[in-house]
């Protein structure tokens, strides 16, 4: 039996709470042994923690995203630090979004460095969000005085021409369901050349439903996405890398443990 690792999932997300034992019922039964489930703000942290203490099925990750920068705590920083510390997670959802309306860039970018600067120390992955700032994403990379072990660029949204350079500075390549959609043409160039030691999966869940695959298998299930439905992406992957399921499946599961261990 296949063994598939979603590697960014935000089940603590009010559409899902609800039934996790049935949405993890179904990740089961899909082949899915290990999920990454990412907080994205101080009100999630502690549901994400206590989700990731019940079910051994999920890794946790704190951090906070580009968008909810502005409602942080004095002691954000000071409150990732001791939880990353007490339960071994990753840091994300963090990263740059210059799409947002104001345009506060100087904060997001103080911001994503604190962050990759405890991840360095900690010496822990990250799951990164990036949108409408490679260009500022590469160079804050090349500059910063220490990386993580790990850059895990989540749903990966750049071109193929800087898939080379981030994996130069510790980038792997997360995609998600926005692959299966036939005018993609940017992310059907870049998951070609991604190299295989850097390739991984995930939903995004519940955001990014994908598409059935082009021979009508593996439909996802309802409007709101699941882990279960994971299996897309690996079968976008496969085709557009010309690769057998089984060997995508393979690959990223490999490469998911030794990005965010067993």
């Amino acid at each position: 039996m296949r063994h598939m690792f979603d590697t960014h999932c935000h089940l603590q997300d009010e559409r899902l709470a609800g039934e996790t034992e049935a949405v993890l019922q179904r990740a089961a039964s899909a082949g899915i042994r290990r999920l990454l489930c990412c907080g994205s703000e101080e009100a999630d942290w502690e549901p994400v923690r206590q989700l990731c203490a019940r079910y051994h099925v999920l890794k946790p990750a704190f951090g906070l995203y580009p968008r909810y920068i502005g409602t942080r705590s004095g002691t954000w920083l000071a409150n990732l630090r001791a939880l990353a510390l007490s339960s071994g997670a990753a840091i994300g959802e963090i990263g740059l979004d210059f799409a947002f309306e104001p345009r506060n860039e100087n904060e997001q970018t103080e911001v994503f460095a604190a962050q990759l600067d405890l991840a360095a120390e900690l010496d822990r992955p990250v799951s990164i969000h990036c949108r409408q700032a490679w260009g500022p994403m590469l160079a804050l990379l090349r500059t910063i005085p220490r990386r993580p072990p790990a850059l895990v660029f989540h749903s990966y949204s750049g071109s193929a021409d800087i898939v080379a350079p981030l994996a130069e500075l510790g980038g792997y390549f997360s995609f998600s369901g926005i692959l299966t959609r036939h005018n993609n043409r940017r992310g059907q160039a870049a998951v070609k050349v991604v190299p295989p030691d850097r390739l991984l999966v995930e939903t995004d869940a519940p955001d990014l439903l994908p598409l059935a695959a082009p021979d009508g298998s593996y439909p996802p299930s309802g409007t709101i996405n699941e882990p279960a439905n994971l299996i897309c992406m690996i079968n976008a992957v496969a085709q557009h890398r010309a690769a057998s399921l089984e060997s995508i499946a393979a690959l990223t599961w490999q490469n998911a443990i030794r990005v965010f261990g067993e």
